[in-house]
């Protein structure tokens, strides 16, 4: 029954691998290639490790410099006004001016006439945003952290 079936299956695959040698080397040792393959590459690349950072204090902010500081964003949804407020009230005492702007090319037009005190925020969506300086987009370093 069974058995029988399953000896004679495996009976042939043996005589297809013995007949055909080329074939069964190169599914055998194209694996082992790729493999080694990968080992070489990771090791040629690797991840950087960076090492723990002491707790230090930094003292306070020097509010002096965030003097008539405008940070503007867009676009004006319910979400980004709440953390803008957030930003601007909880943070710091005397608060921080907030503009909100309807497009991103009303934000570039405000960032080129105020350049020096003057930084925009687009948010993408609810979780992620790009900060806007004079001439310059800041990326976020999730993008940086591997190749």
């Amino acid at each position: 029954g069974v058995w029988r079936q399953t000896r004679a299956l495996l009976f042939k695959n043996c005589l297809i691998k013995c007949r055909t040698k080329k074939s069964s080397v190169q599914e055998v040792l194209f694996p082992l290639f790729f493999l080694f393959w990968l080992i070489l590459m990771s090791m040629m690349h690797p991840h950087r490790k960076y090492g723990e950072v002491a707790n230090t204090n930094l003292g306070t902010l020097d509010t002096s410099m965030l003097v008539n500081f405008v940070i503007g964003y867009t676009p004006p949804t319910r979400m980004a006004r709440e953390i803008m407020k957030k930003v601007a009230f909880d943070n710091f005492e005397d608060g921080i001016i907030t503009e909100e702007y309807l497009s991103e090319e009303e934000l570039q037009e405000a960032s080129a006439s105020k350049p020096s005190n003057f930084v925009g925020v687009v948010f993408n969506d609810a979780m992620s945003y790009q900060l806007r300086f004079h001439d310059s987009v800041a990326m976020s370093s999730i993008y940086m952290e591997s190749r």
